[in-house]
């Protein structure tokens, strides 16, 4: 793909991207036939977020101005066996068996379930599950994200063939966590191939072979199809099991998923001065991305070992954005921050958030990137050649704060056909406009008003446009759990073109606090998807007063699983540390002191940060101090706690 050629038009850009859409149309009476599929996580490869073939949902239509008497609203909210993690994906025009043909919205839950739901009308078409998914208690630490962990990343459709891909977390007869690739066929959600087991193998600097664990891997990026294969991350349960669990990126061949010959082991070195490894690949639900003149893979790794001093860009790639070829089989480049050692050593993962590539920019001689992670510094970067010390052109174009980002990036073309990049780190969108040519930066335009949200900073978004038409682009966005007491997340709109708040309402809610509401809200033919805990809404326009709710149960959660005579849970933020002794302040203000070290020792201790929020179990000493069993993070406001016991 020329670097220094652009289609005219705004969907152009996205076709090319993988944003599959048919010529789109405006029916009599305002309605946009159906004809946008989100085959994808964020829309495409490159990860845009931007879906540039809206007509329908422009900001007076949001707003409510001019839609013929329809106001924009939640018009049906579906029910869900389980949280969802997942970010929905549509057909439209599909097929489904004995049932006809209709616009579909696909949903997968942590309960390894799918559901293919009709997107006009919310009416279950399909439903089918894959088996037990693995409850919180069996995993590393009891790490509590959600109470199972089922299908947690998103699945992949290939239109080809008509087949979804997903990864499905198993608990095989209820004692063993096994993850399976499945090829499911769109029309009846039953499989097309046997389904695989996930297994891999790599070999660490002493010679000796590392072989993947299911039982301390977290498939939590979304999936990528490219080059006919699919391609997932593997990272850990909240830095459990630091002393086996290490970052993978995997691939499987599609049709047959047979798996690759080859693949990326994050960290390969033998020995750790603290035998903690991890270098995970999560970003958040992020999904790797593809392009590039060889359309290479792209992902960012988390923290490794907590002393700071392993990491080395080769043999433990953590803390950094990872260049590798489409069969995983070469290393191409990798940036790493100078203060990488700084984030491993207070828990500031770089990959926290996932890389946005931009489509190819005018007058701009290589393709670029942006990433951001936990401490805010969002790098603009050169992708063709991301070495830390690379002789050639330039691999940091620019820096930029954003606020803290447990987020992702989206991307889209104004009126004038000039990029922008969208932020969303703190609890505000950011939009940037991109400078390319001989000295390429990006250069804030404007910051929105703050969203709701009580848990870790950041949130995600998405892009609607009617082409580049001007005053014609929306920015959604979804907040996290607000710390009320049904822990609501909202759905939230703004003027593409001025950041004029359009929209704020309450689109679900998301009572396991613990584990982020990484929300990607779907924009399509007029209509818009938020997937939260046991839901789905769907918003559009629709008569006044004829709005859906949401459920009056759906902040109720099973309760925590018992503890063990004399043991106790508090929560607190760490007030100091001293070796493996942490002093907590609890929610009254109380102070009390932590003994990690029996947790250390059989890794069960996420390495804790003064500041930071922190969930302690164990049993009291004669002296009053609480001999930590185990030792995680919490989320820093204490309306995210669960109650001490």
């Amino acid at each position: 793909m020329a670097k220094s050629a652009k289609c005219g038009l705004a969907w152009c850009v996205a076709a090319m991207m993988g944003l599959l859409c048919a010529a789109t149309a405006t029916a009599a009476g305002g309605a946009q036939k159906s004809d946008v599929n989100v085959t994808t996580y964020h829309y495409d490869n490159y990860r845009t977020g931007w879906n540039a073939s809206e007509t329908v949902l422009t900001p007076d239509a949001v707003q409510g101005i001019g839609t013929n008497g329809q106001t924009f609203q939640m018009n049906q909210f579906v029910a869900l066996d389980q949280q969802v993690d997942a970010q929905p994906l549509i057909e439209t025009r599909q097929t489904i068996t004995g049932q006809g043909t209709h616009d579909v919205v696909y949903v997968a839950t942590e309960n390894n379930s799918i559901y293919a739901i009709d997107a006009n009308t919310g009416e279950i078409l399909l439903h089918a599950n894959y088996g037990p998914a693995v409850p919180f208690t069996a995993l590393p630490g009891r790490c509590h994200n959600s109470a199972l962990v089922g299908i947690n990343s998103t699945p992949v459709i290939d239109r080809a063939t008509s087949t979804m891909y997903v990864i499905v977390y198993e608990y095989v007869n209820k004692t063993t966590p096994t993850y399976y690739v499945h090829a499911l066929d769109l029309a009846t959600l039953a499989d097309v191939t046997p389904p695989v087991v996930v297994t891999a193998s790599g070999k660490l600097t002493n010679g000796s072979a590392y072989l993947f664990n299911a039982s301390v891997s977290r498939q939590r990026t979304a999936l990528l199809l490219a080059h006919g294969h699919v391609y997932a991350g593997f990272g850990s349960f909240c830095d459990m099991a630091g002393n086996e669990s290490r970052g993978w990126v995997l691939g499987w061949k599609t049709g047959t998923l047979a798996p690759f010959a080859s693949n990326q082991l994050a960290n390969k070195l033998a020995t750790d001065p603290d035998t903690f490894f991890l270098s995970s690949v999560w970003m958040s639900g992020y999904g790797i991305a593809s392009g590039g003149a060889n359309e290479d893979i792209y992902f960012v790794t988390s923290n490794s070992d907590y002393s700071g001093g392993t990491i080395d860009g080769i043999n433990n790639i953590a803390e950094s954005v990872v260049q590798v070829s489409p069969n995983l089989s070469i290393l191409e480049s990798v940036f790493t921050p100078d203060n990488a050692s700084k984030l491993d050593e207070h828990d500031g993962d770089f990959g926290s958030g996932g890389a946005l590539l931009l489509p190819p920019q005018a007058g701009q001689a290589s393709d670029v990137l942006v990433a951001a992670g936990k401490n805010g510094v969002m790098y603009f970067l050169n992708a063709d050649n991301l070495n830390n010390n690379t002789t050639g052109p330039k691999r940091i174009l620019g820096q930029y704060n954003i606020g803290g980002c447990w987020c992702g990036q989206s991307y889209f073309e104004g009126s004038d056909q000039v990029g922008r990049v969208v932020t969303s780190g703190g609890s505000s969108v950011g939009v940037w406009t991109v400078n390319a040519g001989t000295s390429p930066a990006l250069k804030l335009s404007y910051t929105t008003a703050a969203i709701p949200g009580d848990q870790d900073p950041g949130f995600f978004t998405s892009v609607s446009t009617n082409g580049t038409i001007a005053n014609s682009g929306v920015i959604w966005a979804v907040g996290r759990a607000d710390g009320s007491a049904n822990e609501y997340i909202s759905l939230n709109a703004f003027a593409a073109q001025s950041g004029a708040t359009l929209y704020g309402a309450n689109a679900g809610t998301w009572p396991n606090k613990g584990g982020n509401a990484n929300i990607v809200p779907v924009v399509a033919n007029g209509k818009v998807y938020v997937a939260s805990y046991k839901g789905l809404a769907i918003f559009g326009l629709g008569t006044p007063g004829a709005a859906a709710k949401i459920p009056s149960d759906l902040h109720a959660v099973a309760a925590a699983d018992p503890l063990a005579p004399g043991q106790h849970e508090i929560y607190g933020i760490v007030h100091a540390i001293s070796g493996s002794t942490i002093v907590v302040q609890k929610r009254d203000g109380a102070l009390i002191t932590v003994d990690g070290t029996w947790a250390a020792k059989h890794f069960t201790l996420a390495p804790p940060e003064v500041g930071r929020g922190i969930i302690v179990q164990g049993s009291f000493g004669t002296t009053g101090v609480l001999i930590a069993s185990m030792v995680q993070h919490a989320k820093d406001d204490p309306s995210m706690w669960f109650p001490d016991r």
